[in-house]
């Protein structure tokens, strides 16, 4: 029988990932949805090659340039958050939320609220609202299983283990782009220089945050979150070759380590054929080529995002909204030119110590409204800051 799947986020790096394995078993899958911003061209390429049943845009201006492009297709098209909504609802036995950004917490709640299995490679969703996102997982009996490569890792290193015999979860980095660069170049690298990753192909956005390491930040608060483990279990290391994604240290001693090509198939395929294992088009590693890994820890003062992320894991409440909005504010303002790449930790820890002070965010009740409330506040106030840096 064939498994109702759909793909939020079907444009981007990790949609079109999901959807290369797809349409490799054709006889497996049938796709519901698809859903995409602005790159309209793909996204009814995409629809048509796996006529999918609707294709939604979440930019509502795009609607007329879908429907003109899927027209005698028999496929639905929609736009807007609340198309977005409506297409999470529709029966599916998987459901891949990829869509970048805070974006992808409603639809993500959504499907869980049907029940469905959500695999999960929007950060946001559990650095925002991790417990909100589990709870409901609970309460209507839906599995959410990790689509990051390195918690896809962990996951896989604790198949069949306690989780109370864990004494350390290590999160590995790359280092991203400026990782042997002076830490005095990094006033002036340019957005071009931070958009190309020495190991993965991603999209823009996430690249960026790993050369800030940000990216690294943002897993570190939902390893807490997913695993529920305490912020002092938690570590991350430097490992240049991305080859390990992650290892778990057991109270006996031993460390179970996940390794893989650098290519996000790898988790993906195992989030999409779970809880079987099935052949999937990645690279075979050959480790006499390799010939060696390497580690290093993380500077402090090269990557200031690893600070904020523990101060957010120990504050807690409606903080990772905070942060993430923060964050994302941030990088907008770099990518435009607006601020360099050194001042968006600066920006971000600013505009968390402001929310702190006027808001009892560690104790604060995570809803979807509370959540998108303070998301607004500090999008508003990091630009506030950088207009009065600028002035």
């Amino acid at each position: 029988m064939r498994r109702r799947i759909s793909i939020f986020g079907a444009t981007g790096s990790i949609g079109q990932s999901t959807l290369d394995l797809v349409r490799r078993r054709p006889d497996d899958f049938h796709v519901v949805a698809l859903t995409g911003a602005r790159n309209i061209a793909q996204l009814i390429q995409d629809a048509k090659a796996v006529q999918a049943e609707v294709a939604v845009t979440s930019d509502a201006s795009r609607l007329a340039e879908l429907r003109d492009g899927l027209a005698g297709t028999g496929i639905a098209a929609a736009a807007g958050d609340a198309a977005l909504i409506e297409a999470a609802a529709r029966p599916a036995d998987w459901v891949m939320s990829a869509i970048v950004g805070v974006a992808g917490l409603a639809p993500g709640l959504e499907a869980l609220r049907h029940g469905t299995t959500l695999a999960l490679a929007n950060k946001e969703s559990l650095v925002t609202a991790g417990p909100l996102l589990m709870q409901t997982a609970r309460e209507h009996g839906a599995t959410i299983l990790p689509v990051d490569s390195e918690h896809s890792a962990v996951f896989q290193a604790l198949i069949g283990e306690d989780i109370r015999a864990v004494e350390r979860i290590i999160i590995t980095a790359s280092g991203g782009a400026f990782r042997d660069r002076p830490l005095s170049d990094l006033d002036h690298v340019s957005v071009a220089e931070a958009s190309q990753h020495p190991n993965w192909n991603m999209g823009q956005r996430i690249t960026i945050d790993s050369a800030t390491m940000f990216n690294k930040a943002m897993e570190l608060i939902e390893t807490k979150e997913f695993f529920e483990v305490g912020p002092d279990r938690i570590e991350t290391i430097v490992h240049p070759e991305s080859l390990i994604h992650a290892l778990v240290g057991f109270n006996d001693g031993a460390l179970m380590a996940h390794v893989g090509p650098p290519d996000m198939r790898h988790a993906i395929g195992f989030a999409l054929n779970w809880p079987e294992r099935r052949a999937l088009p990645v690279e075979r590693l050959d480790l006499a080529k390799i010939g060696q890994l390497n580690f290093r820890a993380p500077d402090p003062a090269r990557y200031p995002a690893l600070g904020l992320a523990s101060r957010v894991m120990h504050e807690g409440g409606l903080t990772g909204a905070v942060f993430n909005a923060a964050k994302e504010q941030a990088l907008d303002l770099f990518i435009a030119g607006q601020c360099r790449f050194t001042d968006m930790a600066r920006m971000v820890d600013r505009t968390v110590d402001v929310m702190l002070t006027r808001h009892r965010l560690q104790n604060a009740t995570i809803t979807l409204d509370n959540v998108r409330d303070v998301d607004a506040e500090a999008r508003a106030r990091t630009c506030e800051d950088r207009a009065n840096t600028k002035g």
